[in-house]
């Protein structure tokens, strides 16, 4: 008995020409994918980021609040912030947090200025290492209440 051994049939080339774009599209899907979720992650880091500046700004304009010119406060009856220590006080509580800032005083008020650096997590994968946000807060610092407090209702005046 004889056997037909037949030879594999060959595509031809026009046929085969699709040959590794599966692959290929795999690579390009994965790649975009990867960016995706490093866009959602670091996106969502970079809200925080600005939340944090926010905060930082707020607090350090508080803080410069904190310092007002008692002297003058004395002489004139106005209220007005002591330029050098506010500034410094803002300073110190924007540096603490990590923070840049700039802050301005101008009698009564502060105006901070914070640039906050925020590290990347998937980005830095494609070169892009921190994301950095801003945020700007302004205090003012007011006086207290002049009414009396007779404590009757355990709450303020």
């Amino acid at each position: 008995m004889r056997r037909h051994h037949k030879r594999p049939v060959r595509m031809p080339t026009a046929m085969r020409a699709d040959d590794g774009q599966i692959t290929a599209m795999v690579v390009v899907m994965a790649a975009a994918l990867i960016l995706f979720a490093g866009l959602v992650i670091d996106g969502g880091l970079a809200l925080a980021g600005k939340v944090r500046a926010a905060d930082t700004a707020q607090e350090a304009a508080r803080s410069a609040c904190q310092m007002v010119d008692l002297d003058h406060l004395r002489a004139t009856q106005e209220m007005r912030l002591d330029t050098g220590p506010a500034r410094t006080a803002a300073l110190a509580r924007a540096t603490a947090a990590g923070d840049r800032a700039r802050v301005r005083v101008t009698g009564d008020q502060a105006t901070v200025s914070v640039t906050h650096r925020q590290p990347t997590q998937v980005l830095s994968l494609v070169g892009i290492g921190t994301l950095t946000t801003h945020a700007q807060a302004t205090a003012r610092i007011e006086r207290g209440t002049t009414a009396p407090w007779d404590g009757a209702d355990g709450g303020a005046p």
